[in-house]
């Protein structure tokens, strides 16, 4: 069965985003998965990018953090910290996003996270770079073939991240994270579980929720995926602006979705098929 790794971001273990994640977690290895949890906060994990993520720095002078990132990543000498969360990416086959919506956003804590472990030669600065080329990204990269979804309680209601909601819609406030911070390193992403108005939830709608979250990890290998469009697959220009005649009617981040009757995108001389 595959392997899962859960990363969370929660003060309050007693807290609702704690209790979903504990319902992922017990539904997920019931279903016989093995199942690692990077409990941030419980971890004290540092949130902060800075000099003491690299034991031997190149440059001691001063901290170019992209240039010591990639030297410590090629070079065995990250922080301990660091290494150990990139082993449990490596070693998972999806990865589920556990944290609060807190001003449009992740925690700080999480950022960090991604801040740290998603070095250079890791998650980004990967694959060969040239005019027709730009790296293994946005569906290519060291995490290829992982799938990841975002477990998410947001105070609001739905109307207010609705398309015409006063928010934005949730697709778009989550855009830095699924396809920026996800995608960008090949995973494929699953549409988000978002949970409304927590703060007024009762028993009824507790019961829902964890009935629907129940049944969306029963579908995490099996579901298609949000159809974000594969940077080197022939839908880009030499700039990487989405070509004309793509997109039709989409507007924002939507039109980078791919749409029925698009070309096939072609990887590396395969044609690309978003799994389902």
């Amino acid at each position: 069965m595959p392997n899962v790794l859960i990363v969370h971001a929660h003060p309050e273990p007693k807290s609702l985003t704690s209790a979903l994640k504990d319902v992922a977690v017990q539904t997920l290895r019931e279903q016989g998965h093995e199942v690692k949890v990077s409990d941030l906060y419980a971890m004290k994990w540092k949130a902060v990018a800075d000099e003491a993520d690299f034991t031997e720095p190149n440059d001691p002078d001063r901290l170019i953090y992209v240039a010591e990132s990639k030297h410590a990543y090629a070079g065995g000498t990250q922080s301990a910290d660091i290494a150990a969360e990139q082993e449990k990416l490596l070693w998972a086959d999806a990865v589920l996003l556990s944290f609060p919506m807190w001003w449009f956003g992740m925690p700080a804590i999480m950022k960090g996270w991604f801040d740290r472990v998603f070095a250079y030669g890791f998650a980004y600065g990967v694959g060969e770079h040239n005019d027709k080329h730009w790296g293994d990204r946005y569906g290519e990269g060291t995490l290829a073939g992982r799938r990841a979804m975002v477990i998410v309680p947001i105070g609001g209601r739905a109307p207010h991240y609705s398309e015409r909601g006063v928010n934005g819609s949730l697709e778009d406030i989550l855009w830095p994270i699924q396809h920026g911070g996800l995608f960008y390193p090949g995973m494929d992403i699953m549409p988000p579980f978002a949970v409304y108005h927590t703060d007024r939830m009762d028993e009824a709608g507790w019961h829902d929720a964890v009935k629907d979250l129940k049944q969306r990890l029963q579908g995490l290998f099996t579901d298609a995926p949000i159809p974000y469009r594969a940077q080197n697959g022939g839908h880009y220009d030499a700039q990487q602006r989405l070509k004309p005649g793509l997109g039709q009617g989409a507007g924002g981040t939507a039109m980078h979705l791919v749409q029925s009757g698009d070309p096939e995108e072609i990887l590396r001389g395969t044609v690309r098929r978003l799994a389902s």
